[in-house]
């Protein structure tokens, strides 16, 4: 039985407003990319201590970290992704929660990230080696993004055949594959990622790279979703919209257009007799 979540700061910038617009959707856990205008890498203590009374008072939990780690070039020291996924993992622990959301890199200026492959892996893995050594109860999800290694669905399998296992899964986003241009979205990236897909961003996209609520583009969100519950699929499914606008880092609806997101794949869940928490 899956459960749903989302990207608080497409709401507002603000904590307070980011909780009420989460309550006024009817969710109860929301993945924590940014607050009070602050990406969560550089939370200061004294923040990361207000998140979790605020969020506590609120009877809301994060269900992910959504940090940018491997929204970096790969020719950046190995040492700057492996820093910053040990702050996530403190932060994930601190905060009571299970996933951290990571990349596979960008090329260094004018180069192919695909001539990066045997580097990529082997960072991505030992980000998982020093989570297996330290013991640390986290998951990375691993999503495709434009521009990265795993930006286009062979490239995403490949990386989950050398890294899936209890500390990497895939989060699939049916909308950034649409994005990149790939056609058939259902055959060509959702059928060869599913039985590495334990989270989910939800956003849809037609041609020309327009973002609209899920079952409008050409994301195959329905039978993407229809296809994953009747396999089993209990993880998170996150709302990611971009309704107002998106970015590299970041995107933005507002609370209208989030709920207008949320009621788009609330529908889709009721059509396909879904069940959620």
């Amino acid at each position: 039985m899956p459960t749903l979540s989302g990207f608080a700061d497409e709401i507002s910038k603000d904590l307070k407003e980011q909780l009420a617009g989460l309550q006024a959707c009817g969710l109860k856990y929301f993945d924590l990319r940014s607050v009070w205008g602050t990406n969560v890498m550089d939370l200061a203590d004294p923040q990361t201590r207000d998140i979790k009374k605020m969020i506590g008072d609120a009877g809301i939990k994060i269900a992910a970290i959504a940090s940018p780690i491997g929204k970096s070039t790969i020719d950046k020291p190995a040492q700057f992704e492996l820093d910053r996924v040990k702050k996530a993992a403190d932060l994930a622990e601190f905060l009571n929660c299970n996933f951290i959301r990571v990349f596979s890199f960008y090329p260094p200026e004018g180069k192919n990230i695909a001539d990066y492959r045997t580097e990529v892996i082997a960072r991505m893995r030992g980000w998982i080696d020093l989570l297996e050594k330290e013991k640390r109860p986290v998951v990375l999800t691993s999503e495709n993004e434009s521009d990265i290694y795993g930006d286009i669905p062979e490239r995403n399998v490949d990386l989950m055949e050398q890294l899936f296992g209890p500390k990497m899964v895939q989060c699939y986003d049916p909308a950034n594959f649409v994005y990149l241009g790939v056609g058939d979205v259902y055959n060509t990236c959702w059928l060869p990622l599913k039985k590495y897909t334990k989270f989910f961003h939800l956003k849809d996209c037609k041609p020309g790279k327009v973002l609209v609520p899920c079952g409008q583009g050409d994301g195959q969100v329905e039978q993407t979703l229809s296809d994953a519950c009747k396999g089993g699929f209990d993880g998170f499914m996150t709302l990611e919209p971009h309704l107002a606008h998106g970015g590299q880092y970041a995107g933005f609806s507002g609370p209208d257009l989030f709920k207008k997101a949320v009621d788009a794949v609330r529908e889709i869940c009721d059509r396909q007799k879904i069940t959620l928490k």
